[in-house]
């Protein structure tokens, strides 16, 4: 047990000093911090690992990273041209003959009646026949 209390996992020295409250405050080099953080710019590394890996805590590693990275510039917001636009009433079209409409109903009615409509039909005349199998 003793062994392992006297093991530190950073690969360098960190000073310590004594804080108002008694408590120890590490002071990390800036060397040691860059590359802290040039570890977590690596291909597939987790910030949280490096920050164990280092005894660091994880949102102290996000600062460090904020203060060392360089700053990405605003992404640029492209403005696309405005274009000239003309609303126009619908030009009526032609209305398609019942022979020419492809559209098929089938109404089948508990009784076990079936009805298949091909076309157009009235609407009063649909509706009587509902009625009538219904």
């Amino acid at each position: 047990m003793a062994g392992e209390a006297e093991q530190v996992s950073t690969k360098e020295l960190v000073d310590t000093k004594q804080g108002p409250g008694g408590g120890r405050r590490r002071r990390w080099s800036e060397a040691l911090k860059r590359r802290i953080v040039a570890e977590t710019q690596e291909p597939g590394s987790s910030v949280s690992i490096v920050a164990r890996r280092h005894d660091v805590n994880a949102n102290q590693l996000f600062q460090w990273r904020r203060e060392l990275l360089p700053k990405e510039p605003p992404s640029t917001i492209t403005v696309a041209a405005m274009l000239p636009v003309e609303i126009v009433p619908e030009r009526a079209r032609p209305r398609r003959r019942a022979g020419r409409t492809g559209g098929l109903i089938e109404i089948e009615f508990g009784c076990g009646a079936k009805v298949f409509i091909r076309g157009e039909v009235a609407p009063e005349t649909l509706r009587q026949v509902i009625e009538l199998l219904g």
